[in-house]
């Protein structure tokens, strides 16, 4: 369930964007981002992550459909990678700590490996950031819609296995 929720802006986007296009599909993008705060504010907690993306979908989808320019919804995941990775980065260079390590705070791995994991995602979120700016700017709008939704997707559980595999060669159980 949790998964669907995640996705859910994206996912309706996606319909909407086959059914009526982009206008329509920035606009539903918006509304399911909403709803999507709305539900997880119910459930008991909005994470960080919702809100920035909140926020990033509000500005750049509204700078979509006010000024009916479909480059500014393309940059949307390009800016939402570089945010993510430069949280992550930052943590890392400004305040010595591997934010990784504090959402996945049940998981015991010596700090070398939190670092290793850390700059792993810096770089992959930097990886997609530049293919979503080069997918969005060099193919027609529905590559990119169909690389935005399938490809982003299907690219962050193939990065999150491979990183399962390697965790789980360093995970150490705890004491008891």
């Amino acid at each position: 369930m949790r998964f669907f929720a995640d996705y859910f802006p994206l996912l309706l986007f996606f319909v909407a964007f086959k059914w009526q296009g982009i206008w329509v599909a920035t606009a539903v993008a918006i509304a399911a981002s909403v709803a999507q705060i709305a539900w997880f504010h119910f459930r008991g907690h909005v994470s960080p992550i919702h809100w920035l993306s909140l926020a990033i979908i509000v500005v750049f989808g509204g700078a979509t459909l006010l000024l009916r320019d479909e480059t500014f919804i393309k940059w949307k995941p390009t800016v939402l990678y570089l945010a993510f990775g430069a949280i992550l980065a930052a943590g890392k260079l400004v305040w010595r700590r591997d934010l990784i390590a504090v959402v996945m705070k049940d998981i015991d791995l010596p700090p070398p490996i939190w670092t290793r994991l850390t700059w792993s995602w810096v770089a992959f979120f930097g990886a997609m950031a530049l293919a979503n700016w080069y997918i969005a700017f060099h193919f027609p709008t529905e590559t990119w819609v169909d690389f935005k939704v399938w490809g982003g997707i299907g690219l962050f559980l193939l990065f999150a296995v491979a990183q399962a595999f390697f965790l789980a060669r360093h995970v150490t159980e705890p004491t008891r």
